[in-house]
Order: C-alpha cells, then structure tokens, then sequence
C-alpha cells in the first residue's frame, strides 16, 4: 500500500534546523580570523623591536625572518586543515590531544587555549582603545570606560547570534585587509619614502651598542614575530559553527585566512625592508609604512582608523572559538553543564557572558593598559599549536593512509618550530609576567580535573551506566504548609491529593499572643471550612518557620521509613516581575530548611497572579 505524504504549501515555512544561525566560508573568515588579521599591526613590529638591539644590520634580517613565520603559517594551515577533517565537532587542539596523546595532555591544551582566547579579548580590546586615544588623547582619561564599552558591545552582537556578529564585521575586515594591500601594492612602485612626517621628531630605538646578529636574536625576533599567528587555530575550533558541509566550509576559511595573513606579513617586511624603516617611539610600524606608501594624507589616517577599528573588533575570534571549545569540555564533564546549552540564534549564551566576566576583569585589573598585558599574550596559543601537531603526528601513524608519512613529517617539523618558539617566548617573557601563565594553565587543569571528578562521583551515585532497579508504587505522604485560608491553599491542597495517599496541612505557631489568635481563627475557619485534610500545629518556641517544618519531616521519615514524602509549598507569582519584591520569601524559607535537613521532595507550587484573580 503506498504511503501518502503531504507536501508543505508554498505560504507554510520551512522548518528552522538552525542552518541560517550557522556560517559560510565567507562570514566565518570574518567572524573568526579578525584576531590573526589585526595581528599584523603588531606582529612585524615586534620582529622589527628585537633585530633593533643589532642596528641596522639586524633590520636587513626582517624579511628573512617573516619568511620563515610564513613558512609556519603555512605548516600551521595545512595541519589545521587536517584537524579540521579529522574532528569536525570542533575542539582544535584539545579535540586532537583528547583523541591521541590523552586526558591530561588534552586539559593542558584546553586550558592553555582558554588562557589565550581571555588574553585576546582584553588585549585587543585595550590596543583597539590605545589606538583612537592616540588619535584623541583627551580621551586618555577615560580609556578604561571606553575599554568596558567596547567590550560591552561586542558581547551583546554576540550574544544576537554568531552570523549576526559575522555579518557586522564584515565590512571592517575587508577595508582593512583592502586598505593594507593597497599600501603595499603602491609602496612597492615606490624607490623611496613618499613621506617621513609621521616618525619626524620622534626619537629612534635602534640600540647604540647594537650586539651582533646570532642564532640566539634570530631566534627571539622568530619567537616575537610568530604573535602574528594567533588566531590561525580558530576556525579549527569553531567547525560547529560552520552550515553544511561544515568540514568543507572550516577548510575554506582556514585556507583563506592563511593566504591573506601570509601576503600581508610578507608585503609588510618587504617595504620595512625596501625603505630602511627604524622603530621610534610612540609611532608603530604599521603607521611609518602607510606614511611612506600613500603619504601623510586622508589615505593614511584611513589605515589608521581601519586598524583601530580591527583591533577593537578582534576580539570576536575569541566570542566565536571558546564558547564552542567550552561546549566540548562541558560535554566531556571537565566543565559544568551549562556551558553546553545552546539559546536562541545558535549561541553558547554561558561561554559568551563567562568570557565577557573574566575579560572584564582582566581590563579593570590592567586599568586598559594593554603593555600590562602583552607579556601574557601569545604564550597559550603555542602551546596549542604544538600539542595539535603531535597529536597529528600519533593521528598520522596510527591511521597510515595514503602518503601519511609526509603528512605526519609536515606535522612533526610544525610542532618542533612551534614547541621551541612557546620556551623561546615563555623565557624572553617570564620576568614580564609570563610566570602569571606557568602558574595559571596547572590551576586551570586542576580545575578541570576537580569538576570531573565531582561528576563521576555523581554518576556514580546515580548510577549512571547501569540498569536500574524497576520503578514501584510507596505510600506517600504530602505536607503543605499554611498560614490562611485563600484560593491558594485550596489549589495548594487539590494538587496534593492528586500527589499522594495521604495529605497533611501543617501550620507553626508561636508563643506571640498575637499569633496565638491568628492561629485559632485559622483553625475555626478550617473546621468550618472542612477541606478533608488535618491541620496539624507545630509548635515554636522561636519565631522560626522552616526548622519547625523541617523537624517534623524528619520525625515523619524516621517513624514511617517506607514512606514518600512530599513537601508541597504553595507560592504566588505576581503578574509584574518588580511586585515580586512584595513577596515574603516564606516559601523559599521553608525550601531551604528543609532541603538542609531532610531528604524530602519539595515541590514548589507556583499560582499565577493576573488580572481578575481573587485571592480572598
């Protein structure tokens, strides 16, 4: 017999399975790599800084330098294209170590990212800020509030929704990653600076006793200037985020971020090194370049306010990877569950507003300062990068599919460059504050490990993973506690008797005269009234509620062991979320003793309140 099937009708909508909440390539290259793309503004900066300690003939080593990070970056995307593949839940790293390398190495990887995605966000958030102080300075003052705000705002686009965000930062990406190729398109026709105005009495940072050029420098400048990476294992992290076929989508975007970061790091040393540029104080590199290139008009200063924008905004790559990464440590108990719910739009609300809370600190702690925070920045990220390619490396071995001994020797020679620049860059930046990150990536492991061990102590109890026992009928009994007579107590009551055998309505009273007559008028009105249901007096000699209650629950279970016990607590919610101010909290009192005290059920009644109701 055939099987009839209705088609939807062309006015009926179809169904939401959240796609449209999701990413494409496109948004997710501008959701998710603005924190590797703002790195250029400082990442060939910070080569340039250390080969100054050699004078001029340590600038002559910048491009050779950016060369052999792009030869990394490259590693970098080819690896975490793979990563992508392998584990498309997501999880970059952490997912990798989780797989082939372990728990504890895994955790180590988990924390050393979520150390890394709290850094971005307060650090770029501060650089962002920094730069339009610089360009207003009356502003400087006030830096902290602006910091706060910015944060503030990215916080609530995220909290719409991961497309939402995407879509908002799709336009500052493109003018500035357009604004930076043209720069280095023009600087290339150039045969000299076009213009020197912005370094102009600014004093020079090359060193006097400039040091010779050894292995050791080389090796500093390859560590500094690899900050410019961070933010590459993003898309590998956020793979869920992507619409379908998400695998394809995260590869695309990866593959696009790695050759738009690799041209501009590249163009960007080229013209430092095509018009001698020195580093000077108070100005960036970034800005002697689009000075020299375009000259000391409305060109430059749309550079800079491109980048100002761009830094601020950076911060989203850690909105979009760490609530997702937050999600798999949820879903593997090293988190509280919480952090793997999902609300409206497709967002992990939890691992939004918790990155958001610990940002905020961090900024108020620097007072918006971002050299405060520098020298912890970058320091996670590498260890990441070299657990991922290890971990690659075991995938590769294991798995031994076509040409796996290339892949796992490309992995291999990835997670030696980035294993030595995460020593190189923790022991150049220790006395900086690095030493905050060696003592914080354990305690955040051990917190890990802790939330685990309570929630296997907790399946455990329930015995998850076992069959249990077949579910039967006990005697039960329900308590309800009553002050008055009102339409609420009789509901209060009728939803008792359909939860138990047996109903009890209790009462506390007290030596007070007062409540002494309040009392006997209730128990004349419940004669009179005659629900059916005993009124039992439970005495105190204080003026406590719950600890009568409690007590008598607790003789209750002892003497009738056999026995369910329900305690049914009768509230009202008000039609007006502030007229809950108005409210007792008698029953929240009674809830928490005898929670405290008993093993009781509590059942919390809640009667709508709205317009009409008689209470009487």
């Amino acid at each position: 017999m055939p099987v009839l099937t209705t088609a939807p009708s062309a006015d009926e909508e179809p169904p939401d399975t959240g796609e449209r909440h999701r990413l494409t390539a496109v948004t997710g290259l501008a959701a998710l790599s603005l924190d590797a793309m703002a790195s250029v503004a400082y990442g060939p900066e910070a080569i340039v800084l250390v080969l100054a300690a050699a004078g001029a003939r340590g600038l002559g080593f910048t491009l050779p330098v950016t060369l052999a990070i792009a030869v990394l970056l490259a590693v970098l995307v080819a690896s975490y294209r793979q990563v992508i593949a392998a584990f498309p839940d997501g999880g970059g790293s952490y997912a990798v170590a989780r797989t082939h390398l372990g728990k504890r190495t895994s955790l180590v990887a988990a924390g050393s990212l979520v150390l890394d995605y709290v850094l971005n966000v307060a650090v770029a958030v501060t650089a962002g800020v920094a730069a339009l102080t610089s360009a207003f300075p009356a502003l400087y003052d006030d830096r902290l509030w602006l910091c706060l705000a910015v944060l503030g705002l990215i916080t609530a686009v995220n909290l719409r929704g991961i497309v939402e965000s995407a879509k908002a930062f799709i336009v500052p990406t493109v003018v500035f990653v357009g604004s930076i190729f043209v720069q280095i398109a023009v600087g290339l026709f150039r045969s000299e600076p076009v213009s020197t105005a912005t370094a102009a009495g600014h004093a020079s940072v090359l060193a006097d006793n400039a040091t010779t050029v050894g292995a050791l420098l080389l090796l500093k400048a390859f560590a500094s200037g690899c900050a410019a990476l961070t933010g590459v294992e993003a898309i590998a992290n956020a793979v869920p985020s992507f619409r379908v076929p998400r695998a394809k989508r995260a590869q695309h975007a990866e593959l696009a971020l790695g050759a738009v970061l690799g041209l501009m790091l590249i163009g960007l040393s080229v013209l430092i090194s095509r018009f001698h540029l020195q580093p000077v104080e108070g100005v960036t590199v970034l800005a002697q370049l689009a000075d020299a290139s375009l000259g000391h008009n409305w060109a430059f200063y749309v550079i800079q306010f491109a980048t100002m924008i761009l830094l601020a905004l950076s911060a989203n790559t850690s909105f979009g990877g760490l609530p997702v990464l937050l999600k798999l440590l949820a879903r593997d108990n090293y988190l509280p569950h919480v952090f793997a719910l999902k609300a409206d739009r497709q967002v992990h609300r939890h691992g939004v507003l918790a990155l958001a809370a610990v940002s905020t600190a961090l900024i108020v702690f620097s007072g918006g300062d971002t050299n405060t925070l520098v020298p912890l920045f970058a320091i996670g990220v590498f260890v990441g990068f070299t657990v991922a390619q290890v971990g690659m490396v075991r995938h590769w071995c294991q798995e031994k599919g076509p040409g796996w001994q290339g892949k796992a020797l490309l992995n291999g020679f990835g997670g030696l460059l980035t294993g030595v620049s995460a020593v190189v860059v923790t022991a150049s930046k220790f006395a900086e504050g690095a030493w905050l990150i060696v003592i914080a990536l354990p305690l955040l492991v051990a917190a890990f490990e802790a939330v685990h061990r309570a929630y296997a102590r907790i399946g455990e109890r329930l015995g998850l993973g076992r069959i249990p026992e077949h579910p039967h009928r006990d005697r039960s009994v329900v308590i309800v506690p009553v002050s008055s007579l009102s339409r609420l107590t009789s509901e209060a009551l009728t939803a008792a008797a359909s939860l138990g055998d047996e109903v009890r309505a209790v009462t506390v009273c007290h030596p007070d005269p007062e409540d002494r007559s309040a009392l006997h008028a209730l128990e004349r009105s419940w004669a009179e009234w005659d629900p059916g249901v005993p009124l039992v007096r439970l005495a105190s000699q204080r003026r406590a509620l719950g600890r009568p209650i409690a007590a008598y629950v607790r003789d209750l279970m002892v003497s009738e062991p056999a026995t369910r016990v329900t305690v049914l607590i009768p509230e009202t919610e008000p039609e007006r979320l502030w007229q809950r101010l108005l409210q007792n909290q008698r029953g929240a009192v009674v809830a928490h003793a005898v929670r405290k005290e008993t093993d009781a059920v509590i059942c919390r009644l809640r009667f709508r309140l709205r317009r009409g109701c008689d209470l009487r």
